[in-house]
């Protein structure tokens, strides 16, 4: 059911990274317009192929979050199956803008005994300085949440997460997002199961370079009379100044959206989002944070007829009134809509995506933006609807470098309803036209491609990651960037 879905929102399009525009003189001018923006050609991760070495349809590989510490210096991770056929969590780092050879997470295969890991999200603070959270499966059989982190470019050993045993009584734990404000200072957050119950959310945070002990969200088990809660995903604008948002089920076992927000280091109490009135199938997807006590999140919510997509802003602290994406009711004439995922390059200047579904009850992604603390028009992404020949897109994940000038991918279904990837850039506050992802469809022989995360480290430099399928039917990740 949509309630209990993990939602998988990347590093890149949950953390705000705040970089100053590059300089640009009257005599740098035309080369950089000329550069900026342009997408080099995708690749598979370098040195995945070797260790994915017994993919099949259901199950192979790909790249499930993407994070840029500065231009040309990322990390991402996901997971791949190895030729004994277990599934195992690998992080990639790009140096200077050279994406180098994938590898296991160090220490995930002492931990993965029971032979099932991922990795789920990656975020990095600077260049080298990056974590990443997931989930493997131990000796009994039990799923234990995990963290890594990377140190002036090199991975340490994976963690399971600190108190999280402890908590995990049921044993179904997994971080589901990461973010990290300063190399050394970031937060997680995800579920686990405290039996004989359902999921219950929690967040752990890093300081000074050691995680501390998870906590059960504050409040949540207050709001989580139905039992079952998780946070979707989590935004640190500084250290210990984050702010994190997923779902909770209500005594009459509708899903409910919540929030919560960490100011100096102490985590408030959740509330539920307010002002959503949702009558069940409620989450927040995505949050973002601009800087410290200034926030947005979105998601989805149920009105008694449709699902609809809502966006939420914090201000000074305080969370607003929930509002409808604005225009989303009159592209959704389907009835069904969602937001992604939201990012926020500073307070109140932020850019959302997702997607609806027409008249024609096909799915089409939008886009949409917030200039200084107001909403605008959604509108179906510039060029889509010539892609989406079969009638299937959204947008995975958005990345806002600076404000007006961001980045969203995704997916679309092309006249023989082969997923593509493909990519769309806002410049100067426009959104431009989509593209497929330069070079996908050449890797993409099998016909179901996407992207999954996108992080922008300054304006019209970027990175992407995602799947595609070979042409023996294998899911292959994929990293793409620009100049």
């Amino acid at each position: 059911m949509r309630r209990h879905r993990v939602v998988m929102v990347l590093a890149g399009a949950a953390v705000v990274w705040c970089a100053a525009p590059l300089a640009v003189t009257a005599a740098t001018a035309p080369w950089a317009v000329a550069r900026a923006g342009t997408w080099h050609t995708a690749i598979e991760v370098p040195g995945l192929g070797a260790l994915n070495k017994r993919p099949d349809p259901q199950v192979s590989a790909q790249v499930s979050s993407l994070s840029c510490g500065s231009a040309g210096n990322c990390a991402a991770g996901g997971f791949y199956r190895d030729g004994s056929g277990h599934v195992q969590a690998f992080v990639v780092s790009e140096q200077n803008r050279t994406w180098r050879k994938a590898i296991e997470v160090p220490g995930s295969a002492t931990l993965n005994k029971g032979r099932w890991a991922q990795v789920n999200s990656v975020s990095c603070a600077s260049a080298g300085n990056c974590a990443a959270g997931g989930y493997y499966t131990d000796g009994s059989g039990s799923v234990q949440a995990f963290v890594v982190s990377e140190r002036n470019g090199a991975w340490r050993t994976a963690i399971e997460v600190p108190g999280s045993a402890t908590l995990n009584a049921g044993g179904q734990a997994q971080v589901n997002s990461v973010s990290c404000a300063s190399a050394g200072n970031c937060t997680a957050g995800g579920s686990y199961t405290n039996a004989p119950f359902g999921p219950q959310a929690f967040v752990v945070s890093e300081r000074n370079g050691a995680w501390r002990t998870a906590i059960e969200v504050p409040g949540s088990a207050t709001l989580n009379a139905g039992g079952q809660a998780q946070v979707n995903s989590v935004s640190c604008a500084s250290a210990g100044n984050c702010a994190a948002g997923g779902y909770y089920t209500d005594g009459s076992l509708q899903s409910q959206a919540f929030v919560v927000s960490e100011k100096n280091g102490a985590w408030g109490t959740a509330i539920e989002v307010p002002g959503l009135n949702s009558l069940g199938l409620a989450q927040v997807s995505s949050v973002s944070c601009g800087s410290p006590g200034n926030c947005a999140a979105g998601g989805s919510y149920f009105d008694s007829v449709h699902l609809q997509a809502f966006v939420v802003s914090e201000r000074n602290g305080a969370w607003r009134t929930a509002i409808e994406v604005p225009g989303s009711a009159t592209l959704n004439k389907g009835g069904e809509s969602e937001v992604r995922s939201v990012s926020c390059a500073s307070a109140g200047n932020c850019a959302a995506g997702g997607y609806y579904a027409d008249g024609s009850h096909n799915l089409q992604a939008f886009v949409v933006s917030e200039r200084n603390g107001a909403w605008r028009t959604a509108i179906e992404v510039p060029g889509s609807a010539t892609l989406n020949k079969g009638g299937w897109a959204q947008v995975w994940s958005a990345s806002c470098a600076t404000a007006g000038n961001c980045t969203a991918g995704g997916v679309y279904a092309d006249g023989h309803g082969h997923g593509q990837a493909f990519v769309v850039s806002e410049t100067n506050g426009t959104w431009r036209t989509a593209i497929e992802v330069p070079g996908s469809g050449a890797l993409n022989k099998g016909g179901w491609a996407r992207v999954t995360s996108v992080s922008c480290r300054s304006a019209g430099r970027c990175a992407a990651g995602g799947l595609y399928t070979d042409g023996h039917g294998h899911g292959q990740g994929f990293v793409v960037s620009q100049p």
